[in-house]
């Protein structure tokens, strides 16, 4: 019996226009960026690197469908949220639904921030994922480069996870606000009783 393979490509084509497939979602995050925010993890990802934080996040199928209207008023509704930290899966496969997102929340005042496996300067160059620029635009911050284990850093004070990774400064007004550290963790527990843990290298793990 021949396995049928999922085309990731055709499925980012099935998410409607002005949504996001998103593996999941919190509010009031300390861990995920600077200050307290909202981390959207996208559902998504080709590379399926060696000892992933999140590998339920590789899968390009329909998870969470969610409007990209619907979810800024979800992120504002919030007034702890200071800022938006964009992870997954890998959020420039879904770039032009993220930097709608960004204009409407970066329109109220907060600040957004990404993690991505690609590097800067393939994301500026032809064979970029459809949008990379439009959303490299609103950014704030981003963190680049796939996490590659045999360069981890597990240091209290690091910003990234391994060592080919780099911060970017868009806005020189966060300079001073880089205080978050790879190896924290915290943990929101929902009100069905589930608990979503974030934050040790960027990841979610789901739990109940």
């Amino acid at each position: 019996m021949t396995e049928v393979k999922h085309n990731p490509y055709l499925e980012l084509i099935e998410i409607p226009a002005g949504y996001l497939n998103i593996m999941g979602y919190v509010d009031e995050s300390e861990v995920n960026g600077p200050g307290c925010r909202a981390v959207v993890w996208v559902q998504g990802c080709l590379r399926e690197c060696p000892d992933c934080f999140n590998p339920e996040s590789w899968s390009f199928e329909i998870n969470q469908l969610i409007s990209v209207d619907t979810l800024a008023q979800k992120i504002l509704s919030n007034p702890r949220n200071e800022g938006v930290t964009f992870s997954g899966g890998e959020p420039f496969w879904q770039a032009p639904a993220l930097a709608e997102l960004a204009r409407l929340v970066k329109a109220a005042g907060l600040n957004v921030m990404s993690f991505t496996g690609f590097t800067l300067e393939k994301l500026r160059s032809p064979y970029a994922p459809a949008g990379a620029e439009e959303l490299l635009e609103q950014l704030d911050l981003l963190i680049d480069g796939a996490y590659v284990e045999s360069l981890a850093i597990n240091q209290p004070d690091s910003l990234v996870s391994s060592s080919n990774q780099r911060v970017h400064i868009f806005n020189p007004a966060l300079a001073d606000r880089l205080t978050w550290a790879s190896d924290q963790i915290e943990i929101h527990i929902l009100k069905d009783g589930s608990r979503i843990v974030t934050g040790y290298r960027g990841q979610m793990s789901l739990s109940e």
